[in-house]
């Protein structure tokens, strides 16, 4: 018998993964500013992800928070299954 993850397991598996992706394609003196902000609600994620970047970075800053969104969506299905 499985139990489903509490609302804080989903909140920090959703941003560890979201900023762990982002850290994967960012330096650290790549990124001037990073917000990740999760909310788990009657079921419902939702994360919003502010990221700002040098201007010389060597990938696109809105490609690469929407990729993190879908890779902390992921990891949270995993929880689930």
């Amino acid at each position: 018998m499985s139990t489903e993850p509490d609302d804080e397991t989903v909140v920090t598996t959703a941003a560890e993964a979201a900023e762990g992706f982002i850290l994967s394609r960012f330096a650290n003196s790549a990124i001037t500013d990073l917000d990740i902000t999760v909310t788990f609600e009657d079921g419902v994620l939702d994360l919003d992800i502010y990221l700002n970047t040098v201007d010389d970075a060597e990938a696109d800053p809105e490609a690469v928070a929407d990729a993190a969104i879908d890779a902390a969506e992921d990891a949270v299905d995993e929880l689930f299954e």
